[in-house]
């Protein structure tokens, strides 16, 4: 795992933004990733709808999404709507919202892993996967205790309630079989959780996502407990 430290929110998000769009601008025969939601995460989104990226080819998912109506401002799709999909040239059948408003979440998570196979293979093959961590050390939404952390024989599935919402989420396998793990950490609040995942410390669900290709964006705030190997960057 690669650390890099940034002054705030705003440096994190400039280069979460440039590190997509270089592999995005480096794919060959489409380039399919997933996004969690979040306040830098949309500010990411927002400076990457304005590179210069071969839109055509590129896929959006989701990598969790709260058990909301649609439009709702707990939902992840709202503000990734107004931070990407209405500002970047992508193609409407290349947005793939997850199925959150199914009267059947279990079924929905089947369609959703077939989506998955659909877009990015069998078994699917994320090009690039985007991930935040809560200061409880869950990520994506696979938090402490719920069973769908053990899952391991199907790439979504749908969480007890968490901070009032069930959830759709991908899980650990599909997690893992991405080619890039893209981490953004960004607030005081989330500092000692950054030290667990360095340290791989098991007892948060972060530390079980695989850190041989993962790259971590922090700000100064969320890095204040790591010491001073790590490198802050302009």
């Amino acid at each position: 795992m690669k650390i890099e430290v940034y002054p705030d929110d705003e440096g994190v998000a400039r280069r979460a933004a440039a590190v997509i769009a270089d592999s995005a601008r480096a794919s060959r025969g489409g380039f399919v990733m997933a996004v969690s939601g979040g306040h830098t995460p949309w500010l990411m989104l927002r400076a990457l709808a304005g590179e210069p990226l071969p839109w055509s080819e590129v896929h959006v998912l989701q990598v969790d999404e709260r058990v909301a109506p649609a439009g709702d401002p707990d939902r992840n799709l709202t503000h990734l709507r107004d931070s990407l999909l209405d500002r970047a040239p992508l193609a409407p059948d290349h947005v793939h919202p997850m199925p959150v408003e199914a009267a059947d979440l279990d079924r929905a998570a089947e369609q959703y892993g077939r989506t998955l196979q659909a877009v990015a293979g069998s078994p699917p093959v994320l090009d690039l996967v985007h991930l935040g961590l809560g200061a409880d050390g869950h990520t994506a939404s696979l938090v402490p205790g719920d069973p769908v952390l053990d899952v391991a024989d199907a790439n979504v599935a749908v969480t007890r309630p968490y901070q009032g919402r069930r959830r759709m989420t991908l899980t650990f396998p599909i997690i893992n079989r991405s080619r890039l793990i893209l981490w953004l950490v960004t607030g005081g609040e989330k500092a000692q959780a950054l030290v667990h995942l360095r340290n791989r410390d098991r007892s948060i669900p972060g530390s079980r996502i695989d850190q041989d290709r993962a790259l971590v964006l922090a700000d100064r705030a969320a890095a204040a407990r790591l010491g001073s190997s790590e490198k802050l960057e302009a």
